[in-house]
């Protein structure tokens, strides 16, 4: 077998961890070269959340057995996420929500003043606090504590078709906190996402021990609500992310848009009028419904 064969063959193998992804989509090919501190980062990163863990522990069973205590269901959920080269992982957080918030709805995005948050959640949300079993992935080495957010393999499969270049930030294992999750707010249509990914780019290309640090004490601070980003020169401006994306339902940029109608703008309708990916998601090849986090 020839180099260049062997080549291909590594890529689509690593392409049927994506959802949906077969071997003609080159998942793993990049546009963007990962700085080269990341060839080293992760051994400092897994040694930070191996200490971070001993006062962590006991938070995180307090307040898994908080939720469970005042909401049914479990106090962690486990949801599968799309790491780096595209890889799937479990990821660990504290249940925000009801156990059961999109038993009728199916994967929807979370939005501002979102119904299916618990009482506790919204405390837990609001200082953090529910991505402290992350460091759990951290230590594992699926996770950094500084990167893009790791994003639900149904939505990478539909992100990459509608926004050109999303799959880079993929060269880079996800992490808890970073440049676009301080800067902007959670996603809600195609527009946020994109801008999300302008920064999350930035981070691949010019990531280095001086700006992860920066980054952790900002994400400290953010815990007291200390206006920290412009005092540590982490401000982004939105007039530097370029001209608008329409939002996926052609109404314009910042209104709420449900994956559905993603999902229907990404993929053409087929010859019985039903979107490819709906027809998948019918037959059962997304994983099971739970919310979108932050």
């Amino acid at each position: 077998m020839s180099a260049t064969t062997e080549r291909e063959s590594a890529v689509a193998a690593k392409n049927q961890h994506v959802d949906g992804a077969g071997p003609g989509e080159p998942l793993t090919s990049y546009d963007v070269a990962p700085a080269p501190y990341f060839r080293w980062k992760g051994l400092i990163e897994r040694t930070l959340a191996a200490l971070l863990l001993i006062p962590g522990l006991p938070i995180i069973g307090l307040l898994a057995l908080l939720v469970r205590l005042t909401s049914p269901g479990p106090g962690i959920l486990r949801q599968v996420r799309v790491g780096k080269d595209g890889r799937r992982f479990t990821m660990f957080k504290i249940r925000t929500m009801r156990s059961d918030a999109e038993a009728s709805t199916g994967t929807v995005w979370a939005r501002p003043g979102d119904p299916r948050v618990t009482g506790v959640g919204r405390v837990l949300r609001r200082f953090h606090l529910d991505e402290f079993p992350q460091l759990f992935n951290v230590l594992h080495g699926d996770m950094s504590l500084i990167g893009p957010r790791p994003e639900r393999p149904e939505f990478v499969h539909v992100l990459s078709k509608q926004i050109p270049g999303y799959l880079n930030r993929l060269a880079v294992r996800p992490g808890i906190t970073g440049l676009a999750q301080l800067n902007l707010p959670p996603d809600t249509d195609l527009e946020s996402v994109r801008r999300k990914l302008v920064l999350d780019l930035e981070y691949v290309e010019r990531g280095g021990p001086y700006l992860d640090a920066r980054l952790f004490l900002c994400t400290f601070a953010r815990l007291f609500k200390l206006p920290a980003v412009r005092l540590l020169g982490l401000e982004r401006r939105a007039a530097r992310f370029g001209p608008h994306a329409p939002s996926a339902n052609g109404s314009g940029r910042g209104e709420y848009t449900s994956p559905d109608k993603v999902v229907a703008a990404a993929d053409p309708p087929d010859g019985d009028g039903q979107a490819d990916s709906h027809r998948d998601a019918r037959q059962g090849l997304h994983p099971p419904a739970v919310h979108k986090p932050r």
